[in-house]
């Protein structure tokens, strides 16, 4: 009698789980280079119940939500005129070097010039390969190619802003700040193809849909509830059957 219970509970936790990232969804709509987490449902551990002819009845224990990864659809563009704003067409991330000395890897282009001179991200972290402006020369001083070569008006090359990819973007960890760590399940960081290139005085935009998402997190409400209308049902159920037994 108690399966049924079990498997609401796990129901209302899966559609917790959903909730949960539509929301953080949701919250980045407007958070340059953001992709959206796909979220999918597995079956939970099935045991073999029934008696006589119907030993054979499986019975299941609910179902658990499981990330599928996240979306690599691109954003859309959007033009800001700043000069240290990028956007990636095609494969790849910026890569960037943490103050732990780790490597992470972002699609948000929004970078400026800390007081050094030197590119960073909107956190303050060193974008690589570093690139130092000599003191005096403004943004708009700057010109990044298409295959991020970064060079003064007067034709001084600076450095080289490398893009780099993963052969499973599923595998990346994620470290906050839309920022992510290449893994064994990702497999290590790599020189981004020909395919790819940047675009200046442009940002790529998350890439969710905001009334798509509303959709969701409106679906999965009314299966959180559903579902805690079954625990009831449930209890009332084992409520009738205690009362039979006395």
């Amino acid at each position: 009698m108690l399966e049924g219970l079990y498997s609401a509970a796990a129901g209302m936790a899966a559609q917790q789980d959903r909730m949960d990232s539509l929301a953080n969804d949701v919250a980045n709509v407007n958070t340059p280079g953001y992709k959206h987490l796909r979220v999918g449902f597995r079956d939970l551990i099935y045991q073999q119940s029934g008696r006589g002819s119907l030993t054979n009845v499986r019975t299941g224990t609910g179902a658990a939500a499981m990330t599928l990864g996240r979306s690599q659809a691109e954003g859309s563009l959007q033009q800001t005129g700043n000069p240290l704003d990028l956007a990636i067409q095609g494969d790849g991330f910026f890569q960037v070097r943490r103050p732990n000395g780790q490597l992470a890897l972002t699609r948000n282009g929004s970078f400026r010039l800390d007081p050094t001179g030197r590119l960073v991200n909107d956190q303050g972290v060193l974008v690589q390969a570093g690139v130092t402006v000599p003191r005096g020369t403004s943004p708009k001083q700057l010109h990044i190619a298409s295959d991020g070569s970064v060079s003064t008006g007067g034709g001084r090359r600076l450095g080289r802003i490398q893009l780099v990819t993963v052969p499973s973007t599923d595998g990346l960890q994620p470290l906050g700040d839309n920022l992510f760590a290449a893994t064994a399940a990702s497999g290590p960081a790599r020189a981004a193809g020909r395919g790819s290139s940047i675009t200046t005085g442009t940002l790529e935009m998350s890439n969710v849909q905001l009334a798509d998402a509303m959709t969701d997190m409106m679906d999965a409400q009314r299966s959180f509830e559903l579902a805690s209308r079954a625990i009831s049902m449930q209890d009332q159920i084992l409520g009738i059957a205690n009362g039979v037994k006395r």
